[in-house]
């Protein structure tokens, strides 16, 4: 596990994981008020997998190229954990698609994003020396924003365009 002890790597974890349960609990949440279709939920997500994981690798790729500091060992390390990450994390939330009726998918979907992202900030406060309330709720308070405008931006889009 010396890959996780490169700093480049922990970017990569934090970015990836993060963005890959934010991204798709927006995705699900939009997509299932607009369509109300497992097969576009599951097609989104797949999607979000790939490509988004990518472009999200690339993206991280260039801001650490950016970094005059950043050694080549640390722009791949950022690249590479920044993709498999996302791609792992985002894929993860087909898994309840797979196995339960979509509301039912959705619901555990979102229990399964939060659940991660009440981890991932744990984990953070405790390395800034910080009250782990006080991070786990602000970021907890930005993926329900993600949520509720998704799915309001589903419904529009559902009501608008169906």
């Amino acid at each position: 596990m010396e890959f996780f002890r490169n700093d480049g790597a922990r970017t990569g974890l934090f970015f990836g994981a993060t963005s890959g349960v934010i991204t798709t609990i927006g995705l699900i949440t939009g997509l299932n008020a607009g369509t109300r279709s497992v097969a576009a939920v599951l097609g989104g997500i797949f999607v979000i997998a790939v490509a988004d994981a990518m472009s999200d690798a690339l993206g991280i790729h260039l801001a650490e190229e950016a970094d005059p500091a950043a050694t080549p060992q640390h722009v791949w390390a950022a690249t590479i954990s920044t993709f498999l990450n996302k791609f792992f994390f985002a894929l993860s939330f087909a898994v309840p698609l797979l196995l339960l009726p979509l509301d039912q998918a959705v619901l555990a979907s979102l229990l399964w994003g939060m659940l991660v992202i009440i981890v991932l900030s744990y984990f953070l406060a405790r390395t800034q020396n910080a009250s782990p309330i006080m991070i786990i709720g602000e970021h907890l308070g930005i993926a329900v924003l993600v949520v509720v405008l998704s799915h309001l931006i589903g419904v529009w889009v559902g009501e608008t365009f169906t």
